[in-house]
Order: C-alpha cells, then sequence, then structure tokens
C-alpha cells in the first residue's frame, strides 16, 4: 500500500493544490468553485457524490458513498474543504492561494487543514472503488464546507436523522499523535449591566463595562481543576458620550475530569453572583448557555484506535495516541455516541498562522496508513 500511495503521490498534490488555489474561508468566499472542482475530479474517476445544503439552499458538505460487495459497517473519513482566515497577507512569503511548491513543501492556506487530508481520501476512497469485492460495508466521504466558523453544518446536516456510522476518521494533520479523545467545551455569554447616563454629566452612574472588568478578574482567578476558562470576547459601549448600561463577555471553557460543564457553570454562577451586591443599583447578571461539548476519549479496545495505530506501524510510523487539548468535531460526534478519531495527518507548519505549509513527503505514508486502516475495518474480522 505505501508504494501504491507513493504513484499516487504526485497526484494527491496536484488535487490538493487546485484546492488550494481556490479560497474556501469559512464565512468568507463562496463555495460553488470548490465544490465543482472536487465533485468534478471525484466523477471523472467513477466516483458519484452528493451535495449537502443547509436550510438557506447554501451549500455545507460534499459526500461521497463506495459501496461494497458485501454488507457490514460504514466508516466515514472526515475533513474540512472550508479554511481559516488568510490574516495579513502582505506577511505570507508566497500569497495564500498560491498553492506553491518549494522546497518540498506545498505553500497555502487550508493546504494542512485540511485540503491535504480531502485529497488523500480522495484517493484512498479510488482505490478502494476499484476494488469493491474486498469491502464488507460502506466507506463514506465527507468533507464539511462550515467548520472554520464553529457551526459543522456539514456534519450535522449529515448526521442528522441517519443511523449513525461504525466510525469516523478525521483527517486533521500531524504525523505524530492519533488523536483519540479531546477536552470538553462549555461556552457562555455573561450580559452584565449598569446604568446608561450622558458620559460628561456632573455625576456618574454604574458603568457596565467597568462592572464586567470586575467580572474578568473573578473569572480569571478562578480554579479550573485542570480545565481552562477563557475570556475570548468583550462587546460593550457605543462611541465617547454615553455611559454603557450593557456590556457582554464572552467564556469559552475547556474541561475535563470532574471539571465538567456542571462544575464549571457552578463554578462561574458563584463568581458572577459575588460581583453583583458590590454594584447596587444595577441588574443582576444573566448567564445564557450557547454550546457544551462533551470531553470524549476512546477505549484502548476500539476498532477505530486499534486499527489505526496497527496500519502506522507497518509503515514504520511511530505514532502515540493523545487526548488533544483543543476540542474538535470529536467532541460533537461522542455527543451523538458515535466514536471518533480526531487527527493524524501529514507534517505542517504555519497551521491557521502565516505562511502555512505541508511537506510533501509525508503524504505517502499518511494515505497507506488510512488505506490499510479502511482495509481492516471493513474486512469481514473487522
Amino acid at each position: 500500500m505505501l508504494e501504491v500511495a507513493r504513484a499516487d503521490a504526485g497526484s494527491v498534490v496536484e488535487l490538493t493544490r487546485g484546492l488550494v488555489a481556490i479560497p474556501s474561508r469559512g464565512g468568507v468566499d463562496p463555495y460553488p468553485a470548490i465544490v465543482f472542482f472536487l465533485t468534478d475530479w471525484l466523477a471523472r474517476r467513477g466516483l458519484v457524490s452528493t451535495t449537502l445544503l443547509d436550510g438557506g439552499g447554501n451549500a455545507v458538505a460534499v459526500v461521497c458513498d463506495v459501496v461494497g460487495s458485501q454488507p457490514g459497517p460504514r466508516y466515514v473519513l472526515d475533513a474540512c474543504l472550508d479554511t481559516a482566515p488568510f490574516g495579513d497577507e502582505g506577511r505570507w512569503t508566497h500569497p495564500p492561494a498560491s498553492a506553491i511548491v518549494e522546497d518540498g513543501w506545498l505553500h497555502g492556506r487550508g493546504s494542512a487543514d485540511s485540503k491535504a487530508g480531502v485529497a488523500i481520501f480522495c484517493h484512498v476512497a479510488a482505490r478502494l472503488a476499484a476494488r469493491r469485492d474486498r469491502l464488507h460495508g460502506t466507506l463514506t466521504l465527507l468533507f464539511d464546507l462550515d467548520e472554520h466558523t464553529g457551526g459543522f453544518g456539514g456534519a450535522k446536516a449529515y448526521f442528522a436523522g441517519r443511523a449513525a456510522p461504525a466510525g469516523v476518521l478525521i483527517g486533521y494533520p500531524g504525523p505524530d499523535h492519533l488523536v483519540i479523545g479531546g477536552r470538553g467545551v462549555h461556552r457562555l455569554r455573561i450580559q452584565v449591566y449598569g446604568v446608561a447616563s450622558h458620559s460628561g454629566g456632573r455625576s456618574s452612574t454604574p458603568n457596565a463595562i467597568v462592572k464586567a472588568a470586575e467580572v474578568i478578574r473573578s473569572l480569571a482567578a478562578l480554579d479550573a481543576a485542570g480545565g481552562k476558562i477563557t475570556v475570548t470576547a468583550v462587546d460593550g459601549g457605543s462611541g465617547f458620550s454615553v455611559t454603557p448600561d450593557r456590556c457582554m463577555v464572552s467564556v469559552d471553557v475547556r474541561t475535563i475530569g470532574d471539571f465538567d460543564a456542571v462544575a464549571a457553570a457552578t463554578l462561574i454562577r458563584g463568581a458572577v453572583a459575588a460581583v453583583d451586591p458590590r454594584w447596587p443599583g444595577t441588574p443582576a447578571t444573566t448567564i445564557e448557555h450557547v454550546l457544551t461539548w462533551p470531553a470524549y476519549e476512546l477505549a484502548a479496545d476500539s476498532p477505530l484506535r486499534r486499527a489505526m495505530l496497527a496500519a502506522a506501524g507497518t509503515f514504520g510510523l511511530a505514532v502515540t495516541p493523545k487526548v488533544a487539548g483543543p476540542s474538535n468535531i470529536g467532541n460533537y460526534l461522542a455527543g451523538l455516541g458515535i466514536p471518533a478519531t480526531a487527527g493524524f495527518g501529514v507534517t505542517y507548519e504555519g497551521l491557521h498562522g502565516t505562511d502555512e505549509r505541508i511537506l510533501i513527503s509525508s503524504i505517502p505514508p499518511v494515505q497507506a496508513t488510512y488505506h490499510a486502516a479502511v482495509l481492516s475495518l471493513l474486512s469481514p474480522a473487522g
């Protein structure tokens, strides 16, 4: 399989370059061009795909099935087609959509996260489609166009109202670890209130932003017991002439172990409640729940975990299982009862930053690992 992957390497690079050359920043760029480019590539190899749409008729994912000759489980190869923003384009060595190959590296936004993963998965599917007689079950490609917005519209559209697959392999980059879990996430918006008045008046009224600063200091002093509490946004006031009567504070909490969403919410409510009495005459601070995903970790005997680690070892890769610090789409899937790995892929630099790029020589062993793992999972004994 490694020789097969080496034979495919040039084609994987060209497909990755084609995808990188089409900007697909989440929530910024239109997606029809990249959807057509990818679905045309699949169709020319006899792979029929479907484009999933949201309620407004916008593309949120590309899906393609490779159905084996014998019945069996469904496994999903998942990677995102949308990307992070470009940032300051003037700081890039090469333009973000240039897809330039230089000194063994392929440059461009999305090359690592996760257009190389898309290209690798497409080639795995094409290889398996040519040998459907070896498959007991179905391989599904799922390429989300709503991942970097945080909406995960493609994944939600695919998994909603559908029988759960046996597992999902997510192609985030990085060759050293197989991500088999992630800390949970609990997100809140805290509305802090003051009393509006003219900022130039002789008397002052309670300032919601100043009160919010006290709330933020209280949150920063909390002990998250191995988790993490981060204030990620503050929004309040308008112009210069009004003392603000409202300020919104966004809070991202990463949970783990006993410090779960309930413990985090209790801790934060206590810190907020301690501030209100020091601000008489202001409405009580309110807390709005935005999102909760549980922490998760695949068991040691998980078929996904065993298949990927065994395949990587076959090709001489020293890959170790890891629970990721950042939460990921695997947490969302865990909430649906669907096991998932959430990272193993190409060598990269500059992820979400300036000069994002991938090491081309890392492509074949990654493709061979996924190819062997999927064959094992869709074998009669899998």
